[in-house]
């Protein structure tokens, strides 16, 4: 995980928020740890259909393929 001084992240904060990694940065004063930014994590709902032109669903995806019997049982 990168350490960067208060001073030196205000002056840089844009650069480095375009720049942030998944660990994150941790941020000092006086060189004691005060924060650390991580990066915004993606929420599912972003990832459901982001693979849409890329994956084929055959058949039906609700089904086991197995039909099941007059009493429920398969």
């Amino acid at each position: 995980m990168t350490t960067i001084d208060a001073a030196k992240f205000k002056e840089q904060c844009l650069a480095l928020l375009d720049d942030l990694g998944e660990d994150g940065l941790v941020i000092t004063k006086r060189g004691r740890p005060v924060a650390r930014l991580l990066p915004h994590q993606r929420r599912h709902a972003e990832l459901i259909g982001s693979l849409g032109h890329k994956v084929k669903v055959r058949g039906d995806i609700f089904s086991t393929g197995r039909e099941r019997g007059a009493g429920g049982e398969s």
